[in-house]
């Protein structure tokens, strides 16, 4: 017996032993400072691994886990991935590799293919821990290069280290750039054994369990070395317009006048137009020239509401020909620095204005640090938001309703506008009769007359309850009339971002929405992948596709109404930077809106809600000389804004084309030109 016991006692230790050898790695997602999420990934000793990811935002945020079979190299062999995405819609998705070949299933593919060699595939919906297995694959590989699977080439090459301390100790950790993912660089951080460390953004920060005090070691690293990126790109991709500019050979489109005027020369110098005459102009001493080929020159563009981020999206802006936007939330300091950066000539971007997010405290919180529950919080949020060159404030969901006013009084006396998200318990009427100057998203109006149905607005209940009964809102019904007669006589702006929901309403797994269908040959083949899928839409019912399509077209109609019914529209986009407000254009146009008008709406018009009129959206002499050349004419065909082929920025000059070429895609398709004495369809020497 004896003999016996200490045979099973040696089977228990071996037991323990084989289990004590799982290797588990746990992170903590920071959002906006707060711990928002984690990811723990379990490495056993045969190959296996099993990763849990979730986080919250706002009651939206995915909640997934993996299963892989790695082989000696630690690539995934098999994969097997179930649970929610962020928009909460139901994932699952699983890969095998065999001898000859590779199939893989999810919502939106069903596919196989022969393959020979190493390759590393990437799921339609990931974890974390999948990039850190690319990371190593990357690094194992012969010149650190990868083809992707379905399509694509990964590369990886190490940037820095910097030494960090936290819980568990002191220790050294490496920053990769991995390119062949996104439009630029993915960064990641490593420790010296090549697990997972962290993945810095101004946004976020998903960090190892224990060093979450590094955050801040870690992100002055990296920003470091994105400056310099982005120091690099400006030296490369910006033209200085040291000398007076003459631009000859134009069609000049003013959007006040809405006049387009033929065979113009206009004259710039230090950043404003200085006169605009006929196209034959003699060529002056000292001045530059610049043959405009015939094209429209027309005021650059505004996005009145973006969450700038840098990076590409400085660089997409310009190349899309949107020359200002309005942030509508970000991190305080991480926004400044990046305007500091513009305009010093060290980065790539559009003038930026500045609107302060302020929300209340609880579980659906903002992705924001300026979170208010008294009067006297609300009262020091205005005033730290006035002291940091903010011009406006945007109140949002977890807002107590008692609240409102009083910030909205206190916005009011120190100058700023007052926008925001209807907070939950209350309607867009209460929020317009308590001080609100401004509503962000179309959603909030219809949300106005379901209040019935959702009041806590801080959910995702705020789309899926528009999308399941905004097909019957009656527009002209005396409720909403009498609501829209009340934002025209408060002079009430509606930042309807119309585009937003245009996939997310319409898009189901395999049959994208119609929002990138114009551009979506023009990006890297990872991201037309994720277009294509259609994946990040609502989840829909069985039968429900028609009438999520018919409350969308609502909205659209919507902006429509209120354009027509004297309602002040702006065009934002809350969405990828640059290449999606020419789309909340057209979606103005199909409501109903004329071309020209929507122009102006995107330049003058957004001029003059900020009160900058004087100085931009037009084409006159003594205004800021943020210009555009556009191969075709938007005042007839709202999709030629899409053809964008030179922006000036007051004394900065950029080539569309160039700049999208710097963030990995194609340029706009070139239209077919006819050789013309008069060069006004002559090619343009640009």
């Amino acid at each position: 017996m004896k003999l016996l016991s200490r045979l099973l006692l040696a089977l228990l230790v071996l037991t323990g032993s084989a289990h004590a050898v799982e290797r588990i790695e746990k992170s903590v997602l920071v959002l906006a400072g707060a711990n928002a999420g984690f990811q723990e990934a379990r490495y056993g000793d045969d190959g296996k691994l099993a990763v849990h990811f979730e986080f919250n935002d706002r009651g939206r945020g995915p909640k997934l886990d993996a299963s892989y079979l790695l082989d000696a190299d630690g690539v995934p062999t098999h994969i097997d991935l179930k649970g929610v995405d962020y928009l909460k819609a139901v994932v699952a998705e699983t890969y095998s590799r065999t001898d000859d070949g590779v199939v893989w299933k999810n919502a939106a593919e069903d596919d196989k293919r022969a393959l020979a060699g190493s390759a590393f595939f990437l799921g339609l919906t990931q974890v974390p821990e999948d990039s850190i297995l690319l990371v190593r694959a990357l690094l194992k590989a012969p010149a650190h290069k990868l083809p992707l699977i379905p399509a694509g080439e990964a590369s990886i090459h190490k940037l820095a280290s910097t030494e960090i301390k936290g819980k568990a100790g002191t220790q050294t950790v490496d920053l990769y750039a991995i390119k062949g993912l996104g439009l630029l660089p993915d960064f990641v951080w490593l420790d010296q054994k090549q697990r997972f460390f962290a993945s810095y953004s101004g946004w976020s920060t998903l960090i190892r369990e224990g060093y979450e005090d590094a955050i801040k070691a870690i992100g002055d690293r990296q920003e470091q070395e994105e400056r310099q990126l982005a120091e690099t790109r400006a030296s490369e991709l910006t033209r200085n317009l040291a000398s007076p500019l003459l631009i000859r050979n134009v069609r000049v489109f003013d959007p006040p006048s809405g006049e387009v005027v033929d065979a113009r020369a206009v004259l710039i110098d230090a950043g404003r137009i200085v006169s605009i005459g006929a196209a034959d102009v003699a060529s002056l001493d000292g001045v530059e020239e610049l043959d405009g080929g015939g094209r429209l020159l027309m005021p650059g563009l505004w996005d009145m509401h973006v969450h700038f981020g840098g990076g590409a999206d400085g660089l997409l802006d310009l190349a899309s020909g949107v020359t200002t936007v309005r942030d509508m939330a970000n991190q305080v300091d991480t926004l400044k620095a990046l305007i500091d950066g513009i305009e010093a000539g060290k980065d790539i971007g559009p003038r930026i204005i500045r609107a302060g997010i302020i929300d209340g405290k609880g579980p659906f919180a903002g992705p924001t640090k300026v979170l208010v529950d008294t009067e006297q919080e609300a009262l020091d949020a205005v005033k730290m938001y006035k002291e940091t060159g903010h011009e406006q404030i945007k109140i949002y969901s977890s807002v107590k309703p008692e609240l409102m006013p009083i910030i909205a009084k206190a916005a009011h006396e120190q100058g700023m506008r007052v926008s925001g998200h209807v907070p939950a318990y209350m309607t867009a009427r209460q929020f317009v009769e308590n001080g609100a100057d401004e509503i962000q998203h179309v959603n909030m109006l219809f949300l106005n007359f379901m209040f019935d149905k959702v009041q806590d607005t801080r959910t995702p209940a705020r789309f899926t309850a528009v999308a399941e009964y905004g097909a019957a809102l009656d527009l002209s019904s005396p409720p909403v009339r009498d609501f829209i007669q009340l934002l025209k006589d408060r002079q009430i702006v509606v930042d309807p971002t119309v585009g937003t929901f245009e996939d997310m309403f319409l898009g189901r797994p395999g049959v994208p929405g119609p929002g990138f269908a114009a551009i979506v040959d023009r990006f890297p083949t990872t991201w037309q992948r994720q277009i294509r899928s259609g994946a990040g839409g609502l989840e829909m019912k069985p039968g429900q596709q028609a009438l999520f399509r018919d409350s969308y077209q609502n909205m659209v109609n919507m902006v429509g109404v209120l354009h027509r019914s004297g309602v002040h529209i702006v065009a934002g986009t809350d969405n990828l930077a640059g290449l999606t407000l020419p789309r909340e254009l057209e979606l103005y146009v199909e409501a109903g809106i004329p071309p020209i008008e929507v122009l102006r709406i995107a330049t003058s018009g957004s001029a003059e809600v900020m009160k900058r009129e004087d100085d931009y959206g037009r084409v006159a002499p003594g205004y800021v000389a943020d210009l555009i050349l556009v191969d075709g004419d938007p005042t007839i065909n709202m999709a030629d804004i899409r053809k964008v082929r030179t922006t000036i920025r007051g004394d900065r000059l950029y080539d569309a084309d160039a700049l999208f070429r710097a963030v990995s895609i194609k340029p706009a398709p070139k239209p077919k030109r006819e050789v013309s004495d008069q060069g006004r369809n002559g090619p343009g020497a640009l």
